[in-house]
């Protein structure tokens, strides 16, 4: 299956991660949408919305990161560990992955995403947003060595790929003990972290770049 992506890219660190708990082999293709490659006529035509992650699997196309995940899992896992089947279970599985796309990965974007423009980060309510998010995710991990239930799911990579985000920003995880806790224990058990991290290495050489250049524009 083709799998259009960038290996900075939060959402595409997520479904590799899932494929590699899956035993899924990905015929990646590089999309550098920072040149434009995902406005092709080609790539429009498979995703409308021109967006990565997207995956192709035997003709069916598919996009939106926590919903290739949830797809693979479905699709090809040997059971349904990563995703259960039980409705409550489930329920909160999905309730983490909306967590990890309305708020806390929704408040990375609002608070880191300006320095690319401009060399400085979100203002104060975008701070805050921060730090509610981690607050949030602090107590859903009290007593709790996953963020849904007694074992690894999908929303732990989901949101293993949003944290670790955060880390290579130098977000301070201190004040949360339960995040930095789950986080040291989700880089060991989690297939495909090595990949992860060294796709972060890469988001972390653009984002210094792009944030010299904001600041020389700036001046």
């Amino acid at each position: 299956m083709d799998f259009y992506y960038l290996p900075g890219g939060s959402g595409c660190r997520t479904v590799i991660m899932t494929a590699k708990a899956l035993g899924v082999e990905l015929n990646k293709k590089l999309l550098n949408t920072m040149a434009g490659e995902q406005l092709t006529p080609e790539f429009i035509k498979i995703n409308p919305q021109h967006t990565i992650p997207t995956l192709v699997d035997n003709g069916f196309a598919i996009w939106e990161s926590r919903v290739i995940a949830t797809y693979l899992v479905e699709k090809y896992g040997k059971d349904d560990s990563l995703y259960p089947k039980d409705p409550q279970k489930r329920a909160v599985v999905n309730q983490r992955l909306y967590f990890d796309l309305s708020s806390l990965y929704d408040a990375f974007a609002q608070y880191y995403y300006p320095i690319f423009r401009t060399g400085k980060p979100g203002d104060a309510e975008a701070w805050k947003k921060v730090e509610t998010s981690f607050e949030f995710l602090n107590t859903f991990l009290e007593g709790q060595t996953y963020v849904a239930g007694s074992q690894l799911t999908v929303a732990d990579i989901a949101i293993l790929s949003t944290v670790s985000t955060f880390d290579i920003a130098e977000f301070d995880l201190k004040k949360y003990p339960n995040v930095a806790k789950w986080y040291a224990n989700a880089q060991k058990v989690t297939p495909g972290w090595e990949e992860n991290w060294e796709g972060l290495q890469q988001l972390k050489k653009i984002i210094e770049d792009m944030t010299a250049k904001a600041k020389e524009t700036s001046n």
